[in-house]
């Protein structure tokens, strides 16, 4: 017999019998119209959960997770206000059944049976998977979450204080809100719940307003894996920067006082608290989890026997909010209810093609407020000595400098974050006197925690911000890909478009450092990027096309709402010279501040018939290797991808009309690289002739050999001679 039915009946046998879990009685703020009001939330949880097992077992129901044992949340939603964003743990339904109740013109039953019956009628995912979440509660979906919502959760919260000073144009959060997150005792032993609770506390010990509720649901087990007792509140109670509270889960009356102290402490102090509930997981962890496989029948048959709702119901009639048959009329309307709404549910239509699914990858255009571009006046003032600078070409360190300058001077709602981007300007200086003429406000200090980093920009952006974080080194990126993958690129997708977190991801990358590095400082892999679904990915190789490339990148973020990754190759910050020393020919001039290169738009040089398609370090490679082949009769076209994600195909066939033969030069490892997309997508539409180079499969050393796994002019030369049929 399923666990969810031994556990329904248990619940009505012993409410009619009376045969009630003891404890403390009723006790604190909480009327008995607001209790009567969480019990009802509580019991529709629990039979929504039921109701899902049934539609599983029938086939009409898909992969979920419980919140049996969890509807003390219920209380913690009563405790706030119904505008405060709210980042949940997979097992609140009780949280989001409750806040349904306080915001007018929801549907919970409705909006959840279409959810589990994976319905394209769902409100919040359009059936691409079971979560919660809704636009109209403040609750932005997740899935089967373990601690990646908690950086963007600070990150959130961050952007309340910050809102107040420098105020963006699509601003959701009200100034007085807080955000609350929440996650199991399991997942606050990760990585990423450490290092976001971590960066709250950091954050607030130098009393930056982090108005930003924790809540810890503590059901003692993680899966199959028993927490220590005690450990949780041993690891969060003393934590500078950060008020601990703790509440019995299993008692809404404990449950809502506290957490209403908590919420009060978060909002009057904008300062991060720690709200730890001891609770009981009733069922097994998730899906067809059968947890009689690993644990003693003692074990979760004494959970069962501390079942939530049974000490609600001991409680409301020790209050005299309700009596017996009430407790159970209640329960009962709400388990018919589920019924009746779930043989509806599971007549509604569902996704069916690939169009369908992918509909929501690419977030929905907004209406921006158009801007003319900053005033000579205005750019003078904040430019200064560097005006008279734009008169001569410059590097592209510099370059992107000006246009950062420029972009922030045009939109109020950037912000910069990340480590040393402030008064040092960064490892290489690309970010040099932004501090001194924006402010820390808009140029932020972080800790050294890219997670942190990429998690406050996703928090910042759900508040109308456009962040533009950057990370100092590719391969630090790693430390922190899941918050792009997990949390970033799946946010239109999950919730049909309906939030997002558009922002530009600077990423200093690629090898070819001749003095500095090794494999941790020159990262030659990009494929950790392309396969995100979503994700655009930018790389320059000159100045001015990063200047107006980055233009683009922040429209595509502001109007489009699209998640960016410009990747600036390091060892051409400093370029100078092409061909000879003090040559100055790959120096640009600044382009004017309207000047964009447009998604898609690739670079030609030349018109030879031996095309060479290319991107950052290979295409300034390229060059070179094209004045040699030029001597020896070569003549060459080197066609610059700049964009590569989503592939820019169109402009590729297009520069090579005209062409007999193509060369693919790639900076990156043969396997996983751009390459084997690049000769595939030749294979397939254009009937030329065809070879690649790319680095080899290896990481990157210091000193001498720092080149010599990868491409080089004179490799780059012999590869088109091969392939011309010259040598």
């Amino acid at each position: 017999m399923d666990r969810a039915d031994i556990v329904h009946e248990a619940f009505q046998t012993r409410v009619k019998s009376g045969a009630l879990p003891g404890g403390a009685g009723p006790a604190g703020p909480l009327t008995k119209a607001e209790a009567v009001a969480i019990f009802r939330a509580q019991c529709l949880s629990r039979n929504l959960d039921r109701t899902s097992r049934k539609m599983q077992k029938a086939g009409q129901g898909f992969y979920t997770i419980g919140s049996s044992g969890h509807e003390g949340m219920a209380a913690v939603a009563s405790a706030l206000n119904p505008d405060d964003m709210a980042f949940l743990h997979y097992r609140d339904g009780a949280f989001q059944t409750r806040r349904s109740a306080q915001v007018p013109g929801t549907t919970p039953t409705w909006d959840m049976l279409l959810s589990f019956a994976s319905s394209s009628e769902d409100p919040i995912s359009g059936g691409r998977h079971k979560v919660l979440g809704s636009k109209a509660l403040m609750i932005p979906p997740q899935t089967s979450t373990i601690a990646s919502h908690l950086p963007k959760a600070v990150g959130a919260a961050y952007s309340i204080g910050l809102a107040k000073r420098v105020r963006p144009e699509h601003q959701v959060l009200d100034d007085n809100s807080i955000v609350m997150c929440s996650f199991g005792d399991a997942s606050s032993n990760h990585s990423t719940a450490q290092g976001a609770i971590n960066s709250a506390a950091w954050t607030s010990y130098q009393s930056v307003p982090m108005p930003l509720l924790f809540v810890c649901e503590d059901n003692g087990i993680g899966i199959s894996t028993r927490t220590p007792t005690g450990w949780v509140g041993a690891n969060y109670s003393n934590r500078p920067g950060l008020k601990y509270f703790h509440a019995n889960g299993l008692d809404l009356y404990d449950t809502y006082r506290v957490a209403q102290e908590a919420a009060e402490y978060v909002r009057t102090r904008r300062k991060p608290a720690f709200l730890h509930l001891t609770l009981v997981r009733l069922y097994g962890h998730a899906g067809s989890d059968m947890q009689q496989s690993y644990l003693s029948k003692d074990v979760f048959e004494g959970w069962e026997d501390e079942d939530p709702l049974l000490h609600s119901a001991r409680l409301l009639q020790e209050a005299g909010a309700l009596k017996a048959d009430e407790i159970l009329e209640i329960y009962d309307e709400a388990d018919a209810q589920c019924t009746r709404v779930a043989d509806q549910a599971v007549t509604k239509p569902r996704l069916k093609t690939a169009g369908d699914v992918m509909a929501s990858l690419i977030p929905p255009k907004r209406d921006c407020k158009p801007t003319n571009g900053p005033s000579d006046e205005a750019r003078a003032d904040v430019f200064g000595s560097d005006m008279r600078a734009m008169a001569e070409p410059q590097h592209m360190s510099r370059l992107i400098n000006w246009a950062m300058t420029d972009l922030m001077l045009e939109h109020g709602e950037i912000a910069v974050m990340g480590e040393d981007v402030g008064k040092k300007g960064g490892v290489y200086g690309v970010t040099q006197k932004l501090c001194d003429r924006f402010g820390p406000d808009r140029v932020i200090n972080t800790l050294l925690d890219e997670q942190s980093i990429l998690g406050l920009a996703i928090g910042m952006a759900q508040n109308g911000f456009t962040p533009m974080p950057e990370i100092q080194f590719l391969a630090y990126l790693h430390n922190a890909e899941d918050q792009l993958r997990g949390e970033a690129a799946t946010q239109s997708f999950f919730s049909n478009g309906q939030f997002t977190n558009p922002m530009v991801l600077r990423i200093a990358g690629l090898g070819y450092q001749k003095g500095f590095g090794g494999h941790f400082h020159n990262d030659n892999s990009l494929a950790v990027l392309r396969d995100i679904p979503g994700v655009i990915i930018a790389c320059p190789s000159a100045g001015d096309d990063a200047a107006k490339m980055l233009r683009e990148c922040v429209r595509l973020a502001r109007e489009e709402q699209r998640v960016v990754v410009f990747v600036e190759p390091i060892a051409l910050y400093p370029m100078r010279d092409l061909h000879d020393v003090k040559d100055g020919g790959w120096m640009r001039h600044y382009p004017k501040p309207d000047e964009r290169i447009a998604l898609g738009e690739v670079g030609v040089t030349g018109d030879g018939p031996l095309a060479i398609v290319t991107y950052g370090n290979g295409h300034y490679l390229s060059q070179q290797a094209s004045k040699v082949l030029a001597e020896k009769g070569i003549q060459t076209r080197v066609i610059d991808m700049r964009w590569l994600a989503p592939m820019p195909v169109d402009g590729i066939l297009a520069a090579l009309k005209g062409a007999e033969k193509v060369l693919v030069v790639d900076e990156c490892r043969t396997t996983g690289s751009q390459s084997e997309a690049l000769m595939a997508m030749l294979h397939e539409q254009a009937d030329l002739p065809k070879a690649r180079i790319a680095a080899e499969d290896s990481f990157i050393a210091t000193g001498p050999a720092y080149a010599a796994t990868m491409p080089s002019a004179d490799s780059i030369a012999t590869a088109a001679e091969t392939l011309w049929g010259t040598k």
